[in-house]
């Protein structure tokens, strides 16, 4: 299972709107025969690019699965029919299937004969599959929000132009966590005042392969010159005008998004904290004094606890990972 939650997650995956899977076929004296992952929406999935390359070793096979496979169909056939004829006579799965559509695989495979166990390494299959469960589940994309503040809780210098807060390190890993999300949200504010591009970089500056849909939101009328418009080969970057946290979800699970990371700025995260419709808090503390401008966040009507995950070092700068604990009730 470790192998084939190993292949759901090489580089070269950029299925979304579909899950990260992978797939072994192990022979009845226990060799890897076959691997398989899901590389693409569209493309076949991770069970039959590895009873592919079992070839007729996976009659009589046990199929490794990171999630319950699926008995619909779609642009491509069911996995469970595949497997049932290519004569595996086992499968193990991590994660069950969540949707309403493609979930029930696992009776389908019991049914025709063949023996089934799930839940193994689960969690570790949840974790790699966060953003589409989290949209199975609930409806609306998963939600992350990212700032970078000085000590003393700024985000920009007393001017509030373009301010450089965290360090080289820091600001790579924001790029590879762009390239890993659908979309990179920032409010009109932002956009007019820093001009980002908001794309995904590795530390010698190039474009990663995987690129976010790039989005401004908000009613201001903003030039067509800005960075955010320009195409750089991964598509020009679009305005959504609209306000409220709940509209701009729907708007961009409508294009497909699954996982969308808010850059800022403060009145924006505030909104969606207020909704509570954040699901990860990524928040960089950079080791320095700017002694005046603007604050991380806007203010809030009432505190909001928040529970800390994970404390990292990131160069010069400190990293604290967290959600949004549950709000008190009224």
């Amino acid at each position: 299972m470790r192998e084939a939650l190993a292949l759901a997650v090489l580089p070269d995956v950029k299925c979304s709107p579909n899950p990260r899977v992978g797939c072994v076929i192990v022979s009845t004296s226990g060799e890897i025969v076959g691997r398989g992952h899901h590389v693409a929406a569209g493309l076949p999935h991770a069970e039959v690019n590895a009873i592919a390359a079992a070839g007729e070793l996976a009659r009589g096979s046990t199929a490794v699965v990171t999630l319950e496979p699926c008995q619909h169909t779609g642009r491509t056939g069911p996995c469970t029919q595949a497997l049932i004829e290519a004569g595996v006579s086992q499968v193990i799965y991590a994660q069950a299937d969540p949707t309403d559509i493609a979930g029930g695989g696992a009776a389908e495979l019991v049914h025709a004969g063949i023996a089934v166990i799930g839940g193994v390494l689960a969690d570790e299959a949840e974790i790699i599959n966060r953003a589409w469960t989290h949209v199975q589940v609930t409806g609306r994309p998963f939600v992350s929000i990212k700032t970078a503040m000085s000590l003393d809780g700024r985000v920009a210098g007393a001017g509030g132009g373009p301010t450089t807060i965290t360090g080289a390190a820091a600001r790579v890993w924001v790029g590879q966590f762009r390239s890993e999300v659908d979309a990179v949200l920032v409010g009109a504010n932002t956009v007019s005042v820093d001009n980002p591009a908001l794309t995904a970089r590795d530390n010698s500056g190039a474009l990663l392969p995987n690129q976010p849909l790039r989005v401004v939101v908000g009613g201001r009328r903003l030039s067509t010159d800005l960075k955010i418009f320009a195409d750089v080969g991964v598509g020009p970057g679009i305005q959504i005008r609209e306000h409220d946290p709940e509209r701009i979800l729907k708007l961009l699970l409508a294009q497909k998004v699954q996982q969308v990371l808010i850059e800022g700025g403060p009145t924006l995260i505030a909104a969606f904290v207020e909704a509570g419709l954040v699901d990860e808090i990524l928040w960089f503390v950079a080791p320095q004094f700017l002694g005046a401008g603007p604050v991380a966040m806007a203010p809030l009507p009432r505190p909001r606890a928040v529970t800390v995950t994970a404390v990292e070092v990131i160069g010069s700068d400190v990293l604290i990972r967290g959600a949004l604990s549950p709000a008190p009730s009224d």
